[in-house]
């Protein structure tokens, strides 16, 4: 299997610096990832250092709390595909759908799709702070709102994405939803688990270690 194209190749810290934003998008070149996830300010630098290349850019949005108002999200996520991105990591309001706002949850993701078309709309719900109950419905609203993605975790928060957070979302998820698995992946065994489950993306920041081990434990395989 082919690792690579299921990895997101993430970059949000924030001490990232244009130097390791372009070093990122050579290592995406290099292993080719599917794509390079960053924040909005380096959209427009991954997108010059990506132009000659297949890899997508991934820009994060209402990053990394969701608790930005819906007009400040859409703006972002406009200026980001303006600036060269291909897809959009939008962080649910987790506030509203804890109070059960769920009418304005929906609002906001379908504005969103709505303002970025044809390109891919990926909305991440922060599992870590759900009960099994609210992963089932933001998915079920995220569905409804027709994102192109519901994902695990922002990679900020106390914790990362589960095997019982994945199943559920995809149980949810039908055929006409994918699921990206993202937050404390950074072993070649854990990203294969969930592709196994049936994630179509991995989001990770160690997506250049994960593959070489996979290289490197099928070559030895080949012996």
């Amino acid at each position: 299997m082919n690792l690579s194209a299921y990895i997101d190749h993430t970059l949000l810290k924030p001490t990232a610096t244009p130097e390791d934003i372009i070093e990122r998008c050579k290592e995406a070149k290099n292993y080719n990832f599917y794509a390079v996830c960053v924040n909005s300010c380096y959209t427009i630098l991954a997108a010059d250092e990506l132009r000659k290349s297949d890899v997508k850019i991934a820009t994060v949005v209402g990053f990394p709390l969701g608790a930005a108002n819906t007009e400040t999200k859409i703006c972002e996520a406009r200026q980001a595909i303006a600036d060269g991105s291909h897809e959009i990591d939008l962080v649910l309001n987790i506030g509203f759908l804890k109070t059960g706002l769920f009418d304005i949850v929906q609002y906001e993701i379908a504005a969103i799709k709505e303002a970025i078309d044809d390109k891919i709309l990926k909305v991440i719900i922060e599992t870590c702070y759900l009960t099994d109950a609210e992963i089932k419905k933001a998915s079920q609203l995220c569905k409804a709102a027709k994102a192109d993605y519901i994902k695990t975790s922002t990679g900020f928060g106390p914790g990362g994405a589960t095997e019982e957070a994945v199943k559920i979302m995809l149980n949810e998820a039908g055929s006409s939803l994918k699921v990206k698995a993202s937050g404390g992946i950074r072993d070649t065994a854990t990203a294969q688990k969930y592709i196994d489950l049936g994630v179509s993306r991995i989001g990770t920041s160690s997506g250049v270690n994960i593959v070489n081990a996979s290289n490197n434990e099928q070559d030895e395989h080949t012996y």
